[in-house]
C-alpha cells in the first residue's frame, strides 16, 4: 500500500486529520496483511513526517507489515521504520545500503530501461506507470509487456504501479511481477478501491492463481 493523506480522507481538511485518517487505514493494512506500507509523503517537513512514520511503526507492531518511507532515509531510520524506498533519481542503492542499519529493506522506482539498470541492487523495484492513473493524468501508461520486460531485465522482485484494479491485477501477475504498488486500490471510498482485506484476498487470489 503506498500512502496518499489527501486522498485517505477526501473531507477532512487538517493536516492533523489526513494523518488520522491515514493511520487508520494503515491499521486496517497491518491487519489484513499487506506486505509493505510506503510512506510516501514527501511534501511533509521532517517533523511531521517522522510523527507520522513512528505512528506508523507501532500502529504495524506485532503483525506481519513493514514500513518503508520514501527518500527521507534520516527519518526512516529515526523513526524506527524497516527500510527507504528510493525515487528514480535517489542515491545510489549500495551507498544507502552501507549508510543504513543492517538488515534495512531498500526498494527502488524505475521506469525506463537505464533506471531498471540502477536498480539492480535493491530488494525490490516498482515498476510503472503501468496503467493509466488519475495520480498522474497526462503520464503515458507503458503497458503489461514493458512491466514483462521490467521483471526479465532487473532480476529482483518486481511491483507493479499505475492503475491497479481488481481486473488487472491478474495480469500483473501473468506479466511475472511479485505484486503491485498502490493507491486507490486500498481506499474504500475512491473508485475502484476496495477495504484492505479485501483488496488483499483478491490479490493473493490473482498471483496464486494457476
Amino acid at each position: 500500500m503506498v500512502t496518499d493523506r489527501r486522498r485517505s480522507a477526501p473531507t477532512e481538511i487538517s493536516l492533523r486529520a489526513q494523518q488520522r485518517a491515514l493511520i487508520a487505514l494503515i491499521a486496517d493494512a497491518a491487519a489484513a496483511g499487506v506486505d509493505l506500507i510506503y510512506i510516501r509523503e514527501s511534501d511533509l517537513a521532517g517533523r511531521d513526517l517522522h510523527g507520522l512514520v513512528a505512528e506508523a511503526v507501532l500502529t504495524v507492531r506485532g503483525s506481519s507489515s513493514r514500513v518503508i518511507v520514501g527518500d527521507r532515509a534520516d527519518v526512516a531510520s529515526a523513526a524506527g521504520a524497516d527500510g527507504v524506498h528510493l525515487s528514480a533519481s535517489g542515491p545510489p542503492v549500495a551507498r544507502m545500503r552501507a549508510w543504513g542499519p543492517a538488515g534495512w529493506l531498500i526498494g527502488r522506482s524505475a521506469h525506463s530501461p537505464v533506471e531498471l539498470d540502477a536498480a539492480t541492487e535493491a530488494d525490490y523495484v516498482i515498476f510503472g506507470t503501468v496503467f493509466p492513473t488519475v495520480s498522474k493524468p497526462g503520464v503515458v501508461a507503458q503497458g503489461a509487456g514493458a512491466l514483462a520486460e521490467a521483471v526479465r531485465r532487473v532480476g529482483r522482485p518486481v511491483l507493479a504501479i499505475g492503475g491497479v484494479t481488481a481486473e488487472r491485477a491478474r495480469e500483473c501477475a501473468s506479466a511475472g511481477a511479485a505484486g503491485v504498488a498502490a493507491i486507490s486500490l486500498f481506499m474504500p471510498h475512491a473508485p475502484g478501491g476496495m477495504n484492505a482485506a479485501a483488496a488483499v484476498q483478491m490479490l493473493r487470489e490473482s498471483f496464486s492463481a494457476d
